[in-house]
């Protein structure tokens, strides 16, 4: 090797060092950016008016316990952050097809003639939403997941139109029919799905599950045992500013309104998103655990005074353990008497405090002990 060759090589070691140095990091920095995007395209789950979704997914059950909810998101073992929620409300109001806006008209003439008779309590015809899509991925390094939701502007006359998916139409078809795949449950126009809320399994201090039973004047769920708090999205109420509404901010309005319970008193956490495939009703699953009032003390706090009292004509607590709410799921005088996402509710709240593992065996010798 002769001295010009030693420098060389030398110079192009110092040179290789240097480029290595300035663009190392960039470089990196990019692969990472590029392997992020990919991955969330990837595991990118679209569920959307025009989308697909697998014919094998099943609705929640539990031995002799079965129900039209499907968790279309959520473990129960995760929770889902606030900031990985995203809320978007589209333009454009839903617009019912032509066959359907009489029913909406029936709808609005018979709660005129209820006020003005005097015969009933006339229903507000309140702006509320209806779901466009939901869009679902992870991040690609900690599989976290990302929620995007579209809503889109409707009010509940429409809600209550649509939800007579059984009606026949002038052609003799159903809604039902019509538009709705049973093997493509996530499929559906917005018009079917004017309805979201969110729905809270409540546990006190001293590991009691509050139980709430629907009152018979209610529109949806009459007479139904149900979530502890359940609280429907309100254009009105939740998008001040026209902002879009915040899904945590609307679970703490309910349990405000149905329990008087203030957000310093409890923790929460989203669990899951479910869909009512029957109903087309969505829900955004949470727990909310009190930090230092008991069921005593809860119970006192009602009886006190709640703004949304009408709601709700009786409350029980549930030991919070898994063989005890199981139990009280199946129980013969219940196990047909839940609402529909209710029992998901549970075992998702169950499985967030205790595990998957104790839950499933514990569910697995209450299914045995009802036979």
């Amino acid at each position: 090797m002769t001295g010009i060759d030693l420098v060389n090589g030398t110079v192009g070691a110092v040179l290789g060092i240097v480029f290595a140095t300035l663009f190392q990091q960039p470089l990196q920095d990019a692969w990472f950016r590029l392997r992020r995007r990919s991955a969330s395209r990837v595991r990118s789950m679209r569920y959307r008016r025009d989308g697909t979704s697998p014919s094998t997914w099943s609705t929640f059950s539990i031995g002799p316990l079965h129900t039209s909810a499907l968790i279309v998101e959520g473990d129960g073992e995760q929770v889902i952050a606030p900031e990985s929620v995203r809320v978007q409300v589209l333009d454009g109001v839903v617009v019912l097809p032509a066959e359907m806006v009489p029913w909406r008209a029936e709808i609005e003439a018979e709660e005129s003639r209820a006020e003005t008779s005097g015969t009933g309590v006339r229903t507000w015809n309140g702006p509320r939403y209806a779901v466009d899509g939901l869009e679902i991925s992870r991040t690609a390094l900690e599989e976290h997941p990302e929620v995007r939701l579209k809503l889109r502007p409707t009010d509940y006359f429409t809600f209550l139109a649509a939800q007579q998916l059984d009606r026949r139409l002038p052609d003799g078809t159903t809604p039902r029919e019509r538009y709705l795949d049973p093997e493509r449950p996530l499929v559906s126009p917005d018009f079917l799905q004017c309805s979201f809320g969110t729905n809270v399994a409540v546990v006190t201090a001293d590991h009691l599950l509050v139980v709430s039973h629907r009152a018979d004047a209610v529109r949806s769920g009459a007479g139904l045992w149900g979530s502890s708090v359940n609280e429907g999205l309100s254009r009105h109420i939740d998008s001040a500013g026209r902002s879009a509404p915040d899904l945590h901010e609307v679970a703490r309005r309910g349990m405000r309104e149905e329990l008087s319970l203030e957000p310093h008193e409890y923790g929460l956490d989203m669990l899951a998103f479910v869909l009512d495939v029957e109903r087309r009703q969505w829900s955004a699953h949470f727990v909310a655990r009190l930090t230092d009032l008991t069921g005593d003390a809860l119970r006192s706090r009602v009886s006190r005074g709640v703004a949304d009292r009408w709601e709700h004509d009786g409350v029980e607590f549930v030991p919070f353990r898994p063989a005890d709410v199981v139990g009280h799921l199946l129980r013969p005088d219940r196990i047909h008497r839940w609402a529909p996402v209710t029992p998901a509710l549970f075992h998702l709240a169950l499985v967030h405090t205790h595990g998957r593992g104790t839950v499933e065996r514990a569910t697995a010798r209450a299914v045995r002990r009802v036979g």
